[in-house]
């Protein structure tokens, strides 16, 4: 699978990605893209975005994008709050359908 990770989730989250083609949006160069057009733009080229923007999925019409969320509901986006949600997450990112969201954590 083809992730993008959100500029609010940890870079290091990438090391236990090491089975997908995995990486964020600042190496995209999309930092500070609004999140209509982050979607717009992720769905030409991944197949999931992992984030912690717990509000994305009401701001947005998901199902009108080809791509699927992963929302991580951690304490904060420091790694060690995140890295218990790492098996959930890859589970997630491997059933992963387009257009849907999938909240992993509390």
């Amino acid at each position: 699978m083809r992730v993008l990770l959100d500029e609010c989730v940890d870079r290091r989250l990438l090391r236990h990605l090491a089975a997908h083609d995995a990486t964020t949006v600042a190496k995209q160069g999309w930092s500070g893209i609004t999140n209509g057009r982050l979607l717009a733009l992720a769905e030409k080229e991944f197949d999931v975005l992992i984030t912690m923007d717990r509000n994305l999925s009401f701001q947005q019409s998901l199902p009108k994008f080809h791509i699927a969320l992963v929302v991580l509901r951690a304490r904060s986006n420091r790694l060690g709050d995140l890295l218990p949600l790492v098996p959930e997450m890859v589970s997630a990112i491997s059933s992963a359908q387009p257009g849907a969201v999938y909240k992993v954590g509390d």
